[in-house]
């Protein structure tokens, strides 16, 4: 057994069904289950669970989410299980993508038109690094991991290592620097960039926020400095240095020369199919943006567009499998993957992995066919569902609705249905939709349960099945003088948050939603849940879709939810059989060990006020080291090297309130750098506190 290399830190022991879960789920993975399923109910702690289990099996982790945020929230809670590990963050580095097309039925092209986000890509960056060099590593990512990236064995060959009294002059640096894509800049220096200033050249690598400053005398680098670029402050001295590309595709300039001449060939050959179709437009159009793009490669080694050629430039065949993140995981001997994979609310993730390559194919296909593509740029593709098996190993599904495939795939299911709260999960009752002489109709009973909720001090939930429903529902329960706002998609996470943060304090009574009201949404207060239309089977009515909804009403000793329906659908009879089932182990197991659940006490921050405490200290504190950090700076010091007398006087002659707003300035510089990250990251609610932070910094500037 190697070396354990993952340290858990929590305050909490695994409980309920989670020793159980554990237990198995290593069991499978010791015995070699190439594929087993967590089934955990809402509230059971899988995330709790799936850190035991990466701590005990001890070795780097792959966890694959549905979406952005979904996965900074778990890169985010296993940064706070493993702060030692290199937990990192992996997803698309587009602010806005819009992929190259042809619609040919309009003759209109859509060329490529996207954003990228610098922060992501440093993050991506720090990743394949982390998977280069070290072992305790968990990667969170979204199904950007099955696209193409630079080949992993190129990436680390071609990095730079600089060590103190090594033989290199400034100018040899800087032509280095840029064979491995970084770019040289006069201004403000960022993630991937260098300048040069006198006998120094700085550095920010493509993964890190800070800067290296590499000092030369008499053709040999006399000095490293690790530099934070806003205060200058010196972080450490180092002996030696490694300079990854700040580019995933580099290509080694022998295989770029075969490259162009494969293009080339592959060009001559297109040329001729279209001239024998009578395509002479196409012929016209693929040869003058083919001869651009080698024209480019060969000046600098790079175009626009260029993983379109990503085949040519690795060296790969027609039609194999192109290198993506996988890839950078490590191998056995024999050339087996030797990492786990966790797969995060697999019933929405594996179909998203699945169909991502038959999209990819149809688009570029007709690029190809009307003369946009060589038809060497379809294999710059996603995996192939069955190529992303093959290069996963061992794997876990997670989720607490499962679908067919993960049950029919997988060696073993383990349940994890006990809360370690002891909560159950919630009484189940049908009522019917349509008012009757006896009966008043979902809408009517829905408004008479919810008052008996809201006097107990609880809050409802009500899902309708379209945003319109949603927004008209809240407008009657409003008129009918109860507190109710509606939830969904076309709101803002800010806006998004603060509802909640109010519903939660019982600023208002009842939220109704559409399909916002499933996964992830932690509300202890939620005694009632009033699912409207149930019996409307499709997607917001199915059997995955009613458990989720029913378990937002699991957290909740009180906890019940109400299905209207006039129809008995097959989705309704196995959502409420299952959920049936799941409270008859629970009962027993809590009778059997004498339990008495209560509802989850789970702490309402008011993100205002957090906002001004953050904000008071965050400020405080950065003011108090940058003045002080200035005030050495603008003393006189003779014996100082590198500061001339000219440069004392100038420093000296600086008035109090100069120097408190360089001060600012460089801070509020800073906060700005730090807000835009916590937004690539999804994380509003610190970009809220940097935000106000700012606003408060500019407002001393003006006094």
């Amino acid at each position: 057994m190697q070396n354990k290399v993952f340290k858990l830190k929590s305050e909490y022991k695994p409980d309920g069904d989670q020793p159980k879960a554990i237990s198995q789920l290593l069991k499978g993975l010791e015995k070699g289950m190439h594929k087993q399923t967590l089934l955990g109910a809402t509230g059971t702690g899988k995330t709790f669970t799936m850190a035991n289990v990466i701590a005990e099996w001890n070795k780097p982790t792959l966890v694959i989410a549905h979406n952005k945020t979904l996965a900074a929230q778990l890169a985010q809670e296993f940064r706070e299980f493993f702060p030692n590990a290199a937990v990192h963050y992996f997803v698309s580095y587009y602010d806005y993508y819009q992929p190259e097309a042809y619609m040919p039925t309009t003759d209109t092209y859509i060329e490529k038109d996207a954003q990228i986000n610098k922060e992501i890509d440093r993050l991506r960056h720090a990743t394949t690094q982390a998977l280069l060099t070290r072992r305790d590593v968990i990667i969170v990512a979204s199904v950007s991991c099955i696209y193409g990236l630079g080949s992993p064995e190129e990436y680390e060959r071609v990095n730079l290592k600089l060590e103190k009294g090594m033989k290199l002059d400034r100018i040899t640096l800087m032509k280095k620097l840029i064979e491995i894509h970084f770019e040289r800049t006069n201004a403000d220096i960022n993630s991937g960039q260098f300048r040069s200033i006198g006998s120094k050249v700085e550095v920010m690598p493509i993964s890190e926020t800070f800067v290296y400053q590499i000092e030369f005398a008499g053709g040999v680098i006399s000095r490293i400095a690790k530099v934070d670029p806003v205060s200058s402050h010196i972080i450490s001295e180092e002996k030696n240095i490694f300079f990854f590309p700040a580019k995933h595709f580099i290509t080694e300039k022998g295989q770029l020369e075969k490259a162009v001449k494969n293009i080339k060939a592959e060009l001559a050959l297109q040329l001729k199919k279209f001239e024998k179709e009578g395509k002479l437009l196409e012929a016209e159009r693929i040869k003058r943006r083919t001869t651009y793009d080698l024209a480019m490669i060969r000046e600098i080694g790079y175009c626009n567009g260029i993983e379109n050629y990503s085949r040519h430039l690795s060296g790969k065949k027609e039609g194999e499998a192109p290198e993506t993140l996988l890839s950078y995981f490590p191998k056995t001997k024999n050339g087996e993957p030797d990492f786990l994979t966790l797969v995060d609310e697999s019933h929405v993730t594996l179909p998203q992995l699945s169909g991502m390559y038959a999209g990819d194919a149809s688009r570029k296909n007709t690029l190809v066919e009307f003369g946009f593509r060589l038809p060497s740029a379809k294999d710059n593709r996603p995996l192939k569902y069955p190529e992303f098996e093959e290069r996963i190993g061992q794997v876990i599904y997670v989720s607490a609705t499962p679908s067919n495939q993960e049950r029919e795939l997988s060696d073993q299911i383990v349940e994890q249905i006990i809360r370690p709260t002891g909560l159950i999960d919630p009484e189940v009752i049908v009522r019917p939709v349509s008012a009757s002489k006896t009966y008043i109709g979902q809408i009517q009973d829905f408004m008479a349960e919810s008052e008996k909720t809201i006097k107990k001090g609880f809050r409802v939930l009500a899902t309708t099945l379209t945003k319109r429903m949603a927004e008209d529902l809240s407008l009657y329960l409003k008129d009918k003088g109860i507190k109710a706002e509606y939830l969904h998609s076309e709101i803002k996470t800010i806006e998004r948050i603060q509802i909640l943060t109010a519903f939660r304090k019982g600023e208002m009574d009842i939220l109704v939603g559409v399909n916002l009201l499933r996964e992830g949404l932690d509300l202890p207060e939620v005694a009632l849940i009033g699912i409207l239309d149930a019996d409307k089977e499709g997607f917001l009515r199915s059997e995955t879709s009613l458990i989720q909804t029913i378990g937002r009403a699991a957290r909740n000793v009180e906890g019940k939810v109400i299905l209207y329906a006039d129809v008995m659908t097959g989705s309704l009879e196995r959502a409420i059989s299952e959920t049936n089932r799941r409270r008859a182990i629970q009962v027993a197991y809590n009778k059997k060990h004498g339990i008495t659940p209560k509802t989850i006490l789970k702490k309402i921050k008011d993100i205002t006020e957090e906002l001004e405490d953050k904000h008071e200290k965050a400020v405080n504190a950065e003011l108090d080291l940058d003045i002080e950090l200035f005030k050495k700076a603008f003393t006189k010091d003779k014996n100082k090297k590198g500061k001339t007398e000219k440069e004392s006087i100038k420093n000296l002659l600086l008035s109090d309130d100069d120097r408190n707003s360089i001060v600012f300035e460089k801070i509020i510089k800073m906060k700005e750098k730090e807000m835009n990250k916590a937004v690539k990251t999804l994380d509003f609610e610190t970009a809220a506190i940097l935000r106000d932070e700012i606003l408060a910094l500019k407002k001393r500037i003006e006094k």
